[in-house]
């Protein structure tokens, strides 16, 4: 496996690792954006279906930037890729029959009638 340095290449003045690393700088910043963009908009009197639909996009556009270029996998093997969605995709699958299973009322537990407490005498 290449190492992922071996990728870009100098230029004349050999600056390779300084413009991959304003690269991660900028993504970063980026990153800090969008999710300043999130919390304001928590905030902000919308339609909860739209907010929620927002809050995913912005979270999905947030992962892909953390895997791809963060977690290395833009410059891995397709395999390591794939590999990766396939645990992602057992992790939500597992993460949404849970939930959904825990949404039943047969699934809560049973609950016993709270002991009464002895009222208190008023002093007269």
């Amino acid at each position: 496996m290449s190492s992922p340095s071996a990728a870009v290449a100098p230029d004349a003045h050999g600056h390779a690792a300084d413009n991959k690393f304003w690269a991660y700088v900028q993504i970063a910043m980026l990153l800090a954006v969008i999710t300043g963009v999130e919390i304001v908009a928590i905030g902000l009197p919308f339609n909860r279906t739209l907010l929620i639909s927002a809050l995913v996009v912005l979270s999905i556009v947030k992962f892909l930037f953390v895997i791809f270029y963060f977690m290395h996998l833009r410059w891995d093997k397709v395999f390591c890729t794939i590999l990766f969605f396939i645990g992602l995709i057992l992790a939500g699958g597992t993460m949404w029959a849970l939930l959904n299973i825990f949404a039943f009322e047969g699934s809560r537990p049973l609950s016993s009638p709270a002991p009464e407490v002895p009222a208190q005498k008023s002093a007269h």
